[in-house]
């Protein structure tokens, strides 16, 4: 662009994928690295490898859906921040 700035999209935070990276790093940080102690790096990624291993093994699709259609975010709703 002749001025300088780039286009921006808007990106509700709400539907990021990011924010679904940073939920399952926060449930790790949680349930593991704040539960534990580590006599070592290698005993950390065991440990770390285990749970990730018995998450996986009983992992379902999240199911995205309302419960309860009046509460839905409408386009006429939404507003530019401006940033």
């Amino acid at each position: 662009m002749s001025n300088g700035c780039s286009p921006s999209d808007f990106t509700p935070t709400y539907s990021s994928w990011l924010n679904q990276v940073e939920l399952w790093f926060a449930k790790i940080e949680r349930e593991v690295i704040a539960r534990d102690i580590f006599t070592s790096g290698p005993d950390l990624a065991r440990k770390l490898r285990r749970y990730i291993n018995a998450y996986s093994a009983n992992a379902r699709p999240i199911q995205w859906k309302y419960s309860d259609p009046t509460r839905r975010v409408r386009s006429n709703e939404l507003t530019a921040t401006g940033r």
